[in-house]
Formats: C-alpha cells, sequence, structure tokens
C-alpha cells in the first residue's frame, strides 16, 4: 500500500505566502537588497516554485506593490460612510488610512519608499494608486463643499488640489509616524485632521482664504 500524499495548498493561497514573504523582505531590505532565495525561505518554498507562480523579481514586486495598494485604497473606502456629515468622513478616511499603514509598515514602506524609487514601472504603479485616492478624496470634499455652498455646480477643480495637497500631507505623516516611537494611528489622524479641518471648515462654510490684494516682494 503506497504512502499517503499530503494535500496540496491551493495555488492562490500559496502565492499569498509568497507575496507576504517578499512584501516584508522588500519593505525591510530594499528593493536592490532583497533576494529571491531570502523572499523563497521566508515564504517555506523553493525558489524554481517562486519563479513558477510569479516569473520575476521584477513581476514579484509590481505584484507586492498592486496587492499593498489596493488594499490601502479599500481600508480608505471601507472607512468612510457617506451618510456622515463632511468633517466625520474626513476623520474616518484618516483614520483608516493611518490605521492601515500603522498595521502594515513593510506595504507602506514598499509604496511610499520602494516603488517610487526603482523604476518608471513601479512608480506608475503607486501613481495610479494615489490618483484614485485623490479623485475618491476630491468627490468627498466637493459634494460636501456642494452642500455647504447650496451650489451644484460647484468645480472639482476648486477643490482637487486641496485633496492632492491633503494626501501628500496624509503620506508624509504616515512615513514619520511609522518610525517615531509613541505615534498611534489615531494621533496621526488627529494631527493631520487638526492642520487641515481649519481651512476646509472654512471652504464649507463658504469663507476661503484669499491673498491681499496690494503683494508686497521680498527682494533677495
Amino acid at each position: 500500500m503506497g504512502a499517503v500524499k499530503s494535500k496540496r495548498m491551493p495555488r492562490a493561497v500559496r502565492e499569498q505566502q509568497m507575496l507576504d514573504a517578499a512584501v516584508r523582505t522588500f519593505g525591510q531590505r530594499g528593493y536592490m537588497a532583497a533576494s529571491m532565495d531570502e523572499i523563497a525561505e521566508l515564504a517555506g518554498v523553493s525558489k524554481p516554485l517562486v519563479y513558477l507562480y510569479l516569473n520575476s523579481k521584477e513581476d514579484l514586486f509590481t505584484a507586492c506593490i498592486r496587492r499593498e495598494a489596493t488594499a490601502l485604497t479599500a481600508a480608505i473606502r471601507a472607512g468612510v460612510h457617506p451618510e456622515l456629515p463632511a468633517d466625520r468622513q474626513l476623520w474616518e478616511g484618516l483614520r483608516a488610512f493611518f490605521t492601515h499603514t500603522a498595521r502594515n509598515p513593510d506595504g507602506w514602506s514598499v509604496l511610499h519608499l520602494q516603488a517610487r524609487t526603482h523604476g518608471e514601472t513601479f512608480a506608475a504603479e503607486v501613481t495610479a494608486m494615489r490618483e484614485e485616492i485623490v479623485a475618491f478624496v476630491t468627490q468627498l470634499i466637493v459634494v460636501a463643499a456642494r452642500e455647504a455652498h447650496r451650489d451644484p455646480d460647484l468645480p472639482e477643480r476648486e477643490v482637487a488640489g486641496l485633496a492632492e495637497a491633503l494626501f501628500g500631507a496624509a503620506e508624509s505623516l504616515a512615513a514619520w509616524a511609522n518610525v517615531t516611537p509613541g505615534v498611534s494611528a489615531k494621533q496621526a489622524a488627529a494631527t493631520l485632521m487638526n492642520f487641515a479641518w481649519a481651512g476646509l471648515g472654512d471652504l464649507m462654510e463658504g469663507r476661503p482664504w484669499s491673498p491681499p490684494e496690494v503683494s508686497h516682494e521680498v527682494s533677495g
């Protein structure tokens, strides 16, 4: 009677195991320093199996970027509830963002540090993620501003820059919070909320800041 064969792990599960190991390795060691040997060892598989599933180091890194970008975007969308007031929507979105990046520091390192510095193809993946999140935030602000102004035709371009600036600040603050002991996700979200809502709140109330009519040039 032959030996009983062990049950094979489903391909999707095995692949996620490899991606988990790859994200951890890329996030902690960097793209250039990470090796397929250590990724395979951490995943508990052979290096040929990693190549069989994910083709190359470049393809593996791209798969990591896409998975982490999808997870971050989904976390932000899940954290925002449209029935809430505008300030609560922004607050919950920021909390979701900082909670996710704090819980997944290696994934955030892949997105925020590694992908941007190792080639146009990788950077383009992160750019696509940013554009989706910025568009989502823009819509949140625009809907709230239109309701506050009673102006259904308020153009998106008036708040698109605010959304871009807000997400850029969130990216930098998350990178800082993840390496600063004692800073919680809630504290990071509150820091950015306090910084941003004073201006956004005035915008919602129809009191945007305007530059003075007479500009005083600073001579060098």
